[in-house]
């Protein structure tokens, strides 16, 4: 499996993510966000309000991180993030569950979307049979005095 692919997904496997944007004073700003879509081209989509901070951040610059974490599972991305007002969209990418934020729903007038166009991945997954290979070679190279070297199943950066 490429690089390209593994990392797609990747992403495709996670629910939440903490997206990154840059403050007014050249801070940076964390949020979690639950992931409303990952698509086959690497780009992830999330629901917002209007009003939030992040919105004015992402008008000043829309460079932003994304990253994602599970026990064995981790990825980053960085690219740009637009807002979306695409109700057809919208209404295709809808979770009921989301009414938790969104009390009147879809139709609600403060609802946007955000869609991050990532340039640049890197995952890290030590999951399953590639996870038992690297504890083995981690052992290893640990008894050896060396470090211990990954490969593109553990380990890559990825242009996307």
């Amino acid at each position: 499996m490429n690089t390209q692919k593994k990392l797609i997904e990747l992403i495709q496997d996670f629910h939440n993510a903490m997206l990154v944007t840059k403050t007014d004073d050249g801070g940076l700003d964390a949020r979690p966000m639950a992931i409303a879509e990952a698509t086959e081209e690497g780009q992830v989509w999330f629901v917002t309000s209007r009003n939030s901070g992040k919105i004015a951040e992402l008008m000043l610059d829309r460079d932003v991180a994304v990253t994602m974490q599970a026990a064995n599972q981790f990825v980053t991305l960085s690219g740009e993030c637009r807002v979306i007002d695409d109700r057809a969209k919208l209404d295709q990418l809808w979770n009921e569950a989301w009414k938790v934020w969104f009390p009147k729903g879809k139709n609600d007038p403060n609802i946007t979307l955000l869609r991050v166009d990532p340039a640049r991945g890197e995952y890290w997954d030590n999951s399953g049979l590639s996870g038992v290979n690297y504890l083995i070679r981690a052992g290893k190279a640990y008894l050896q005095g060396e470090r211990a070297e990954t490969d593109e199943q553990i380990n890559a950066s990825v242009s996307l």
